[in-house]
Parts: structure tokens; C-alpha cells; sequence
């Protein structure tokens, strides 16, 4: 089955638009053929529903809203590829426990983002990953670039919110992604804090890195039919 790409033209997220620091490039080089598919622009990730940016805004009554929903879309996305991860199993070690311990805590993320929001929660969207969480080298490059990106959208969203229970909400969570980050770059060879300070990553920028993904699909695609327990 083909699945119909979302969000804008078909491609791939450049490496140099997330890869800030060369952290990548440098794992890449001791990475083989895992190098190549990342010198060549292509570091597979995705936001989920942020590739349609609109249903999110067309969910809610109020700027808050509006920002959890966008938050609820970057959760969606993580707890997917770390779900798909521990159901193809191909992952060992550091890396299994890594994407074990990460998949329950965005699961957690999404559940409690939709109980704060309730009914104006946008739906999950539907994801196809493409075979990187059966590659343990593509899965964990992919990863870093992905918690770096999640990391970065959450820091630039938080601030505007004024509704003091999602405020706190947005916070706790997003201290986490930041060890996700931390914790997913170590486990790549990669230097966990490579700055003194991070910058915000605006959400029109997220919103286009996105939309040059095809992780969201029309129709989903399941790869086995097991289901991982919820440990959050």
C-alpha cells in the first residue's frame, strides 16, 4: 500500500537544519551506511500533526489551547516512534532501554495533555515511519534529531502561555524532553550539552521542517500486532 504524504511536498528534514552543533555529521562518519543516508540530507522525523497545522488551531477556543495542542502533536509523534520501536524489537542494549524507558514517559505526555484539554484535544494522527525504527543506527540518529527539535519547539512556546495549570503542565514536560535529549545523545556518541545555552526554535520554522517529512500518512501502517505495556 502507498501512503499519501501530509503536509506539503514530499522530502526529507536536511540535516543541517537540525544538526546545530555537528553532532550528527560526526556520528555519522563512524556510522557507515547510516552516514550516508544522513550526508545526504536525510534525517527522518516528524511532528505528527504539526505537518497540518491548521487542525490544531481549528481544535481550540484560545491561544493556550492552541499551544497545548501543539505540544499534544509533538507527544503524538514521540510516543509513535518509540511505540513502533518496541513493537518491531530491533533495538538492544542501551538503545532498547533507552526507547523503553522514553516511549512510556511520552505516553504519559499524551494522556496527560488530553486530560487537561479534554474534548478540544486534536485527534492522534497516523504515522509511517518508514522502516527507521527497525534500523538501531537510523532509529538512534533519528532520535537525536528528533528530541533536539521537540526540545527546541517546547522552549519556544512555553513562555507565551498564560494559563498557570498548563504553564506548569508545558514546564514539567519539557524538562523532561530536555534529559531525553541529553540521554539519546550520549547513547549516539554525541556531546549531551554542547552549549551553555539553547535557543528557542520558532513554531512557523517546526511547522516547515515538518511539512518536508512523509512520517504522516493517510492511511496507518501497522507493522505487528503487539502492543508494548504502558509503564508511565
Amino acid at each position: 500500500m502507498t501512503a499519501e504524504r501530509l503536509g506539503g511536498a514530499p522530502g526529507r528534514i536536511p540535516l543541517d537544519a537540525l544538526d546545530r552543533d555537528g553532532a550528527l555529521t560526526e556520528s555519522a562518519e563512524r556510522l557507515g551506511s547510516r552516514g550516508e543516508f544522513l550526508r545526504g540530507g536525510a534525517v527522518s522525523i516528524a511532528v505528527g500533526a504539526l505537518a497540518l497545522p491548521g487542525a490544531a488551531r481549528a481544535a481550540t477556543h484560545n491561544a493556550d489551547e492552541d499551544i497545548l495542542n501543539y505540544a499534544l502533536s509533538l507527544e503524538y509523534l514521540q510516543a509513535a516512534f518509540y511505540t513502533e520501536a518496541e513493537r518491531v524489537g530491533a533495538l538492544s542494549g542501551r538503545l532498547a532501554e533507552q526507547a523503553r524507558v522514553v516511549g512510556s514517559h511520552e505516553r504519559a505526555h499524551v494522556e496527560a495533555l488530553q486530560s487537561l484539554l479534554g474534548g478540544r484535544a486534536i485527534k492522534r494522527p497516523r504515522f509511517d515511519f518508514q522502516g527507521v525504527t527497525e534500523n538501531p543506527a537510523q532509529f538512534r540518529q533519528t532520535a537525536v534529531a528528533f528530541e533536539d527539535l521537540g526540545t527546541a519547539a517546547y522552549k519556544a512556546e512555553a513562555p507565551k502561555i498564560q494559563n498557570a495549570e498548563y504553564l506548569a503542565a508545558a514546564v514539567r514536560i519539557h524538562s523532561v524532553e530536555a534529559r531525553h535529549a541529553a540521554w539519546i545523545r550520549r547513547v549516539a556518541g554525541s556531546v549531551p550539552a554542547p552549549d551553555a545555552f539553547d535557543e528557542p526554535k520558532a513554531r512557523p520554522r517546526v511547522e516547515r521542517l515538518v511539512a518536508s517529512t512523509e512520517f504522516v500518512v493517510a492511511d496507518p501502517v501497522t507493522r505487528t500486532s503487539s502492543e508494548p505495556r504502558f509503564t508511565g
